[in-house]
């Protein structure tokens, strides 16, 4: 586990700081809060005591009740009965993939489109009590690659315009299922956050003519390192504890992921997801991929980055945050990244 970190940042001053990916601006107030290693989720997630293969019968994402679900759209691997994951269509989905987008144009006023789109849920094991931090970096490399197979497909329908994969992990992280899975939501459109974020990637490039995310990241937001990939509170971090996964190497597009670079992810993200159940008492969470738009331009692609970010559900957003979108985070960037780095993970 992590050692004690110093009190000392319950007494300094809160800071305003900017997020120059999201252009938000964050208010770090430690003197809101307790220490930074002091931080325990309030509601966790409690692992099976006594892990049975099929603990639960009437679940539909285990193996054995694949015809409980909505229609199959890829397996892992690809034939025979026995599956390590599957990609199927969302039971409940928020956009229709049976709308046809050729006829779909905006009203007059241009505030209405015909929700089209795709919605999958991806299906990371076929054991119900096992979690994706319980995978190995390789099967965790496989879950990757299922995103990117995926995202892929639905590339090829030039009204889709920017592909979200997202994982919500317990119910008040937003999760209806407990089963271990993640998500996939296409759209026709470019989400604001996307466009702001690619607006500011753009402006720091115009101006230092550099990726941002391809600049030397500070050593004491750093938690840990693989070949590929670095882990790190960021700068400016809008939830105590939020941690970012940044390839090393420049890249755009999250599907463009290799199979020997989704492995080195998979062990990072393992790792990050066991520093975090260990330090935090086995929060809730969320992860986003954050990538680029499908058909960027090639200008696009000399500064845009993509990048994995991980939100524990330590703290809600209120009033003010919703007000303003301005978040108040009671821990800084630097406690945050230096507890992380202590806690040391049993083999």
């Amino acid at each position: 586990m992590a050692s004690s970190s110093s009190s000392s940042s319950n007494h300094r001053n809160p800071e305003v700081r900017k997020d120059i990916i999201s252009n938000r601006w964050i208010i770090f107030s430690p003197a809101r809060s307790k220490r930074p290693s002091d931080f325990k989720s309030k509601s966790p997630i409690h692992s099976n005591p006594n892990p049975n293969p099929n603990p639960n019968q009437s679940c539909p994402f285990c193996i054995g009740h694949e015809h409980e679900c909505a229609p199959e759209i890829l397996r892992v691997p690809p034939d025979g009965p026995d599956w390590n994951i599957r990609v199927i269509q969302n039971l409940y989905p928020a956009l229709s993939r049976d709308l046809r987008f050729g006829s779909n144009h905006p009203t007059r006023s241009g505030l209405v489109l015909d929700g089209f789109g795709f919605h999958d849920v991806v299906i990371e094991t076929p054991v119900h009590w096992v979690q994706l931090s319980d995978l190995s970096p390789l099967e965790i490399g496989h879950v990757f690659l299922a995103h990117t197979m995926r995202i892929k497909q639905v590339a090829s329908n030039e009204d889709i315009k920017y592909v979200q994969v997202f994982k919500n992990h317990g119910a008040s992280a937003g999760a209806s299922m407990s089963h271990s899975h993640s998500q996939i939501l296409a759209v026709p459109i470019i989400p604001t956050n996307v466009s702001t974020r690619l607006e500011s990637m753009k402006c720091y490039f115009d101006q230092k003519g550099k990726c941002c995310l391809c600049e030397s990241h500070s050593e004491n937001l750093l938690i840990n390192s693989s070949t590929y990939f670095v882990s790190l509170v960021p700068f400016a971090a809008s939830f105590p504890f939020e941690m970012w996964i940044v390839p090393k190497y420049h890249s755009a597009h999250f599907h463009e992921l290799d199979d020997e670079k989704a492995v080195d992810l998979g062990g990072l993200l393992k790792l990050m997801l066991k520093k975090m159940s260990l330090q935090l008492n086995n929060p809730p969470f969320n992860f986003m991929i954050h990538t680029s738009p499908l058909h960027a331009n090639e200008s696009e692609l000399a500064y845009t980055h993509w990048f994995i970010q991980i939100v524990p559900q330590l703290t809600g957003i209120a009033g003010f945050e919703m007000g303003t979108g301005c978040y108040i985070n009671p821990v800084f960037p630097e406690d945050a990244a230096k507890v992380l780095r202590e806690v040391n993970v049993p083999e």
